[in-house]
């Protein structure tokens, strides 16, 4: 499609993470976890202690890095950094909201589930426009 920049594809990359200690550490046991030269995790861990600004510098790096495909947020974090979630519109890395053990998932604030009921609901109302 004319306007789109291609899609850029390697032979592997990573998962990054933005989640709770529990799960993390399920992920980081099925083999997710990754250290670079330079001692960078490829996940945050946030507990009670981590500030909102240490959330947001993972988001931006996670986000900015070319070897990730995909960001894993818990969606009790997305929600502490909701702006930036909701202002990321690049399809590579993907963002995708998980629940966690203490937090149920809630649909409502999933802003990828949100951006798939606009697009559905634009197809209709072009659909019926023919």
């Amino acid at each position: 499609m004319a306007g789109r920049a291609p899609i850029a594809t390697k032979s592997s990359a990573l998962i990054a993470m933005i989640a709770d200690e529990d799960t993390i550490t399920g992920f980081l046991l099925a083999g997710v976890g990754n250290v670079d030269l330079r001692r960078k995790t490829n996940y945050l861990i946030v507990d009670s202690k981590t500030t909102v600004k240490a959330i947001e510098d993972a988001f931006k790096d996670f986000t900015t890095k070319e070897d990730v495909a995909i960001v894993l947020i818990s969606q009790y974090v997305a929600n502490m950094i909701r702006f930036l979630v909701d202002s990321y519109n690049k399809p590579i890395p993907a963002i995708l909201e998980i629940p966690s053990k203490d937090h149920p998932y809630d649909p409502s604030h999933d802003s990828v589930l949100s951006r798939v009921k606009y697009l559905f609901s634009a197809e209709s109302v072009a659909s019926d426009r023919r």
